[in-house]
């Protein structure tokens, strides 16, 4: 009934009583995302009305109501077939200020029908496959990048360049081909990142270093919502940075990088707000080239270097001294360097694992962030290694129990998850520097064997990476509780009583062998597969691992 009679009037009224019908179905079907099958052709002839309205030269208050409610009849996927027209398209980038090269956005009037207008075109270009299409052919990601141009450093149409980088990520989402356009043809990595420079209002002091005030206010929501979208539309254009990184662009990505150090340090206007800029912050650290990330440390300033008139210098150099982190004027420093941005990332983590859902999608991205870094940056590595796997004292409790950073990455070390556990556990080997004796004095044996087992190292030794040679110091209560500690849990256990101890020979030899038989028995059934390690650490059938060792003492008897 309502398509009905927003179509009569459409069709057949005047401005005036088109805006106030509209207006009318705007306001009525709002937050309607599921629309009746039966009125669907209703629904198609009233978007084509739509469409010859906003052809003529009505006011802009009948225009920007028209767009709502093609807005709300595009969520329709079923009725854009028709309307997904070439002529139609056109009249939104029109509409939009997609068309014109050289005119610049100065009628503040005309701001809702362009928000309005890129409105719409998000949702088709969305849910039609013809307008993904039309897209390419009208060569839609020009556009927007040269209207995003013309607003990149003016604030108060936000809403502009909000819905421009939302079109830009669902265009580089959804095309692959439009990602190597943005990256290369059209200059999107530095457009993006002076778009992101803009939301922040960053003072860069050095090259790649920015001021922090950690007492300024938050981002507004419309700065934090546009930095989201630049955000998001980054990634999808730096998706295969990694593969292709060049020694000229360097210089951009590190800029990059130290502004997602600054985004990592700001607040947006509320914490669950603050949480999805800083998560689609990793997911874009992701993507930086892993040399580049170096600037997310930077040396201390002399003023921060000063705390009430001591200096690091000046702290006292007891034999922990060096390694200890200080936190002076709201920054983390170690070895004389700004760790704050660590820090965020290393709070962001555990917050993420304190949520106890989708940890493949919320927390896996940070922590390979965290592992690359680690690998390849001494400082981070050193830093993360003191917050996370602090020197041992207390042995008494298992390292999966207990609520500390360590306790948690040990419990995902078993995590039904093979992605997850895969990544938690690379984590703490590279804080280990990939050591097997230092990673099983943290987690125990029994939640490291999965990583082992995978790396060939059951029987010891140390991964592939080379690190710096400077030596663990275990404190005086684990040297002397070591002894006692279970390999396999990692704990302190009182001694056990030997049972065998009060056998006699007899009784050993029959227990022996009735054990022999039930494992003989869960072989021949294979209920049980025997294993044994392989000379290269890896496990396979014990009998093939038999086979193998003697295949080399045969040729080291040969040899001789």
């Amino acid at each position: 009934m309502d398509e009905e009679r927003a179509l009569y009037i459409v069709r057949a009224g005047e401005a005036g009583a088109i805006e106030r019908v509209l207006r009318d179905y705007s306001e009525k079907h709002r937050a309607t995302f599921k629309f009746e099958p039966t009125d669907e052709d209703k629904r198609k002839k009233l978007c084509e009305g739509i469409f010859k309205v906003l052809v003529k030269d009505v006011p802009t208050t009948c225009q920007v109501t028209c767009l709502e409610v093609l807005r709300i009849l595009s969520r329709d996927k079923k009725i854009l077939v028709p309307v997904t027209t070439k002529e139609n398209m056109q009249i939104l980038l029109r509409l939009a200020k997609l068309n014109e090269l050289d005119e610049s956005l100065e009628k503040v009037s005309e701001f809702p029908v362009i928000v309005e207008s890129l409105k719409c075109l998000c949702n088709i270009v969305f849910n039609s496959q013809m307008a993904q299409q039309l897209s390419l052919e009208l060569n839609l990601a020009a556009k927007l990048c040269n209207l995003l141009r013309k607003c990149k450093d003016r604030k108060f149409i936000n809403d502009i360049k909000c819905f421009d980088l939302r079109l830009l990520f669902v265009l580089s989402l959804l095309h692959t081909d439009i990602r190597s356009q943005l990256r290369y043809e059209l200059q999107g990595l530095p457009l993006l990142t002076q778009i992101l420079e803009s939301a922040f209002s960053i003072k860069w002091t050095d090259e790649y270093e920015s001021a922090i005030d950690h007492n300024g206010p938050p981002l507004s929501p419309q700065e934090t919502d546009c930095a989201i979208e630049a955000l998001k539309a980054l990634f999808n254009v730096t998706v295969d940075s990694w593969k292709v990184h060049k020694e000229s662009e360097s210089h951009q990505f590190r800029v990059m990088a130290a502004v997602l150090r600054h985004c990592l340090l700001i607040a947006g206007p509320t914490e669950d707000k603050t949480e999805e800029l800083h998560s689609n912050a990793v997911n874009l650290l992701s993507n930086v080239p892993v040399s580049c990330l170096d600037v997310l440390i930077c040396p201390l300033t002399h003023e921060e270097e000063t705390h009430e008139g001591t200096t690091l210098d000046e702290l006292p150099s007891d034999k922990t001294a060096e390694k200890e982190t200080v936190l002076k004027n709201n920054t983390m420093v170690y070895n004389g360097m700004n760790m704050e941005a660590i820090h965020v990332l290393l709070n962001f983590m555990e917050k993420r694992i304190d949520k106890g859902s989708s940890y493949r999608e919320g927390l896996t991205p940070v922590l390979s962030l965290l592992t690359e870094c680690s690998r390849t940056h001494r400082n981070i590595r050193k830093y993360l290694k003191d917050q996370v796997l602090p020197p041992l004292r207390d042995v008494t409790n298992r390292p999966e129990v207990g609520s500390t950073v360590r306790n948690k990455l040990v419990r995902l070390m078993t995590h039904v998850d093979l992605g997850v556990k895969q990544i938690a556990a690379e984590f703490l080997f590279v804080l280990c520097k990939e050591r097997v004796d230092s990673l099983l004095k943290y987690t125990g044996y029994g939640n490291a064997a999965g990583l082992l087992a995978a790396r060939g190292l059951l029987t010891g030794g140390r991964g592939d990476n080379w690190y710096s040679e400077d030596e663990d110091t275990d404190t005086e209560e684990y040297k002397n509780a070591k002894p006692n500690i279970n390999l396999i849990t990692g704990h302190l256990e009182e001694p056990m009583p030997n049972l065998i101890d009060e056998m006699t020979e007899e009784q050993k030899e029959y227990e022996a062998m009735k054990l022999v038989n039930m494992l003989d028995k869960l072989s021949r059934e294979e209920l049980l597969k025997p294993m044994g390690l392989k000379p290269d650490g890896t496990i396979t059938p014990l009998e093939e691992a038999l086979s193998q060792y003697s295949i080399i003492e045969e040729t080291s008897s040969d040899t001789d």
